[in-house]
């Protein structure tokens, strides 16, 4: 018969496991093995161990066993468990997530990865976070190809940091096709605990383009919607440009080159008003227009989450909104410099034809 390993403790064992078996701070499994080394010691056997601390008699067993081989530290850490522990190979999965796509799939989810790799999904996005990567996101992006790129960009950079004496600097575009939307039922309100809910579906009220011009030197706006955006919506703004600003300063406009921009009527308008200076953004460079931040900011406060029943409804929301923008006007700062931007635009370009080239080969 086997028979259980005698245990003997000195009054400083004995007094370390008895603080450890009766702590509320420990870990539970802790505490049961300093109590049934204490019991041991006592000299109750296992089984009167195990029906003490309402355990198995063979756990009670294997930790005496383990005391007695190891002492007190044997108690305090876990022996190795059996079987292969499995490595992720980090590499591999940086290079399968950056160089490679799933079948039938345009990026990597962590089960698909997982499965591949050989570990759990858990471990996958340990490593996508650890390095950074986010496949279920992607960045849109145009580099500009315009040959007169570096002129248009000192130009209009020149602008925003040293503009002209005795002129005002406007930035001019259109926000077209802006839609009346309608909800097919109605939301429910904010509340504690509860987001506010909008339903996927609408109904159309029609549309509207809305123009604006915004001052760089203290964020005000020129605004007005039209049905339309042609070249005779666009000579009507430049029109209230021209009415809606001082006299006695010449203008400079930053514009895109949408082709109503640059009509044959429209240049004669601007031949006839020598006041009125027209720069355009590069192509593909619209984000160099600073009145992109103002429709930004219209669209994520006042459209996106509006609710309008008609469009004349939406035309008095985008009029409220300017006229409040324009009560307490914030300009936007213009930091980058010219050469900065040069820089990043010719490193776009450098990986944007190394790129074409491996497709090629």
């Amino acid at each position: 018969m086997r028979i259980a390993s005698p245990i003997e403790l000195t009054e400083v064992e004995r007094e370390r496991l008895v603080k450890l078996a009766q702590s509320d701070t420990v870990e539970v499994r802790l505490a049961r093995r300093a109590g049934i080394v204490v019991l041991a010691a006592d000299g109750l056997n296992n089984h009167q161990i195990s029906e003490l601390l309402g355990i198995d008699r063979i756990q009670a067993g294997r930790w005496r066993e383990r005391y007695a081989e190891g002492g007190i530290t044997a108690i305090e850490r876990d022996l190795p468990r059996g079987g292969r522990k499995l490595k992720a190979d980090v590499a591999q999965i940086v290079r399968l997530t950056t160089q490679h796509t799933p079948p039938a799939a345009t990026q990597w989810s962590t089960r698909s990865l997982a499965a591949v790799a050989g570990v759990s999904d858990t471990t996958v996005q340990r490593i996508w976070r650890a390095h950074g990567l986010k496949p279920h996101r992607m960045r849109p992006f145009k580099v500009s190809r315009d040959p007169k790129f570096v002129e248009k960009l000192d130009d209009i950079v020149g602008l925003y940091l040293a503009p002209p004496e005795h002129a005002l600097v406007l930035c001019c575009d259109e926000k077209s096709q802006v839609q009346a939307l309608d909800r097919t039922q109605p939301g429910l309100p904010l509340k504690k605990g509860r987001a506010a809910t909008m339903t996927h579906d609408y109904k159309r009220h029609g549309t509207t383009t809305l123009f604006a011009a915004m001052n760089t030197l203290d964020g005000s706006v020129i605004a007005r919607c039209e049905p339309r955006h042609r070249h005779l919506e666009w000579l009507s703004f430049l029109r209230q440009i021209e009415r809606d600003t001082p006299k006695e300063k010449s203008l400079h406009l930053i514009c895109d080159n949408y082709a109503t921009h640059k009509h044959p009527k429209v240049k004669d308008w601007i031949d006839a008003h020598p006041r009125v200076h027209v720069h355009f953004t590069p192509t593909s460079a619209s984000w160099l227009n600073m009145v992109e931040r103002f429709f930004r900011d219209l669209t994520t406060e006042r459209l996106r989450n509006g609710v309008f029943r008609s469009l004349p409804e939406l035309i008095r929301a985008i009029n409220d909104y300017v006229a409040l923008h324009n009560q307490h006007p914030k300009p936007f700062v213009w930091t980058a410099k010219a050469h900065d931007v040069l820089a990043k635009v010719i490193r776009a370009n450098r990986r944007l034809s190394s790129k074409q080239n491996e497709a090629l080969h």
